[in-house]
């Protein structure tokens, strides 16, 4: 993990406020990992599902480590280790704060913004780094895509998790702090506020982008899901809040929020009322999105490379947060048409007359629909898979969101983790055959469901398995006829034609401003 060139020490007793019997070790680094020990570090030996960090305290006394902290239990594991050992009830929520401490609490110097929610995390934090940048601000960013520095990635091992722990954050705020960054954009996930890693950080703004399915497997419902991401949202933690209110729990948040002093809010809406809100956007021939946002009042013209009306939410989210903090939004503006992001609907180009590829992280069932919805109308196959050790529960709905918006639906495996690939991608395709037995259409829903182990009729139409041949992949497609080239054909079928199903809608037009043509389907602005 990135730490602060420059260390400096801290005696452990004016660290801790604690009587040291013996010895007052410098303390100049802290970790939670034994194997990442550097000379001078604070261990902290936390209670993990399988084992006790204490059980490595000896590793971590090797590499340098000059003290532990930890639980009772910790302690009596750790006894005959040769280090003072600091006892407290809950280490895990302790040691943000000491980690704040060691490195200077970067996070007072620096302007914080936060992003939560299920989908849009990622793309709102780098849609908002683009905008600071093109305003001067020298910004770090830090997410699950990793860590980066004025929109260059940092030199490290890739992040395994959305939020890092505090003890390695609280090090990573100091080194952007002291390579120069004045703001910091990071994601802020449910786990890391269950747990505390966004602890000893004063957000100067946090959004909340949407609540959908996801992390049930560590949350015990949606409610539990829901109060993560709302404890966010109070005084303490947040000056000003900027909310989605096109979600139904951000509406909830709003009247939460209006309970509270001495917290600021600003609204976000596609096409509702918001302090920030679109006007009208088309898609243009080149494939961009142009915008007309409102913004308390204020007009702002930009245009998106990535597609879908939820991009355009992101986006107004992101110039929400940028006048949330005093920054230049013409300049952002600009910066908002330079945004591209991995993994994030990126378009793989692959030349004049190709067809249009993208490759998205989608892994909720509302991210898998707005991903194919925001394509367009065209023939669609969707490559899916579902992560194993994961919500097993969110997987037959996002085969069911596939099938229903796709024409092919190919199952195959994402990280199977020690789950058996076979039963995961069984779960996904199920979801998938209960849309098409609930259909009662017999043009066909956009499924041809294949389950792993025997077939399925519905009416006249097999379904067979053709896993073994298409290297672990599972095809399924509705009423399509299967060549011995392997090639997959089927009738086009007519489409959903209410308005935005393509993710071009028009807005309510406001006077002097842009209007929504309704003459043509993609849309069109006009004066």
């Amino acid at each position: 993990m990135i730490r602060p060139r420059t260390r400096h020490q801290i005696g452990l007793a004016e660290l801790l406020g604690v009587r040291v019997a013996v010895s007052d070790p410098l303390i100049s680094g802290i970790t939670i990992d034994s194997r990442l020990v550097r000379p001078g570090d604070l261990y902290v030996a936390l209670s993990g599902a399988h084992h006790h960090g204490a059980e490595f305290a000896q590793q971590a006394a090797a590499a340098g480590a000059v003290a532990i902290l930890t639980d009772t239990a910790g302690s009596l594991l750790a006894q005959e280790v040769s280090l003072p050992v600091v006892v407290v009830d809950h280490p895990r929520q302790a040691m943000a704060g000491v980690a704040a401490t060691i490195y200077g609490r970067p996070a007072d110097a620096l302007t914080m913004c936060a992003v939560t929610g299920t989908n849009g995390k990622t793309t709102t934090t780098f849609l908002l780094e683009a905008a600071l940048r093109a305003g001067g601000v020298s910004t770090g960013l830090v997410g699950t895509v990793g860590f980066r520095l004025n929109g260059v990635a940092l030199d490290c091992v890739p992040t395994t998790v959305t939020t890092p722990e505090s003890t390695d954050l609280q090090g990573l705020l100091a080194f952007l702090l002291e390579e120069g960054a004045n703001t910091v954009v990071m994601e802020v996930s449910s786990h890391a506020l269950v747990l505390g890693r966004a602890e000893a950080i004063s957000f100067d703004v946090a959004a909340f982008t949407n609540l959908g399915r996801d992390h049930l497997d560590f949350h015990r419902d949606i409610e539990s899901y829901f109060e993560a991401k709302a404890s966010l949202f109070t005084p303490e933690r947040t000056k000003h809040a900027v909310i989605n209110v096109d979600d139904p729990r951000g509406r909830e948040l709003v009247q939460r929020i209006g309970r509270h002093s001495g917290m600021e809010l600003s609204t976000v809406s596609l096409d509702g009322d918001a302090a920030c809100r679109a006007l009208a956007y088309e898609v243009q021939p080149d494939g961009r999105t142009a915008v007309r946002a409102d913004l308390r009042g204020r007009i702002l013209n930009f245009s998106l490379y990535l597609p879908g009306d939820f991009n355009i939410r992101n986006a107004l989210t992101a110039l929400a947060m940028v006048d949330a903090i005093g920054g230049d939004l013409e300049r952002a503006t600009i910066g908002l048409g330079q945004a591209h992001v991995a993994g994030r609907m990126q378009r793989v180009e692959l030349g004049l007359g190709a067809p249009r590829v993208y490759v998205d992280f989608a892994h909720t069932p509302q991210a898998i629909a707005a991903a194919l919805q925001a394509v367009g109308t065209q023939r669609r196959i969707v490559v899916l898979g579902c992560g194993g050790d994961r919500d097993p529960h969110k997987r037959g709905p996002m085969g069911e969101a596939a099938a229903r918006f796709a024409d092919v639906v190919i199952a195959t495996d994402d990280n199977p983790r020690s789950e058996d690939p076979r039963a995961i991608r069984t779960e996904l395709i199920t979801g998938a055959q209960a849309l098409i037995q609930a259909c009662p259409c017999d043009a066909g829903c956009p499924v041809w469901p294949g389950a792993s182990a025997g077939s399925l009729h519905r009416g006249s139409s097999p379904f067979h398995d053709y896993r073994d041949h298409s290297r672990g992949n599972t095809w399924l497609s509705p009423n399509d006829s299967l060549h011995a080239s392997g090639s997959i054909t089927r009738p086009r079928r007519p489409r959903d034609s209410t308005p935005g199903s393509s993710g071009t809608r028009g807005s309510r037009p406001l006077p002097g401003t842009a209007t929504w043509d309704s003459s043509s389907t993609a849309g069109r602005l006009a004066r």
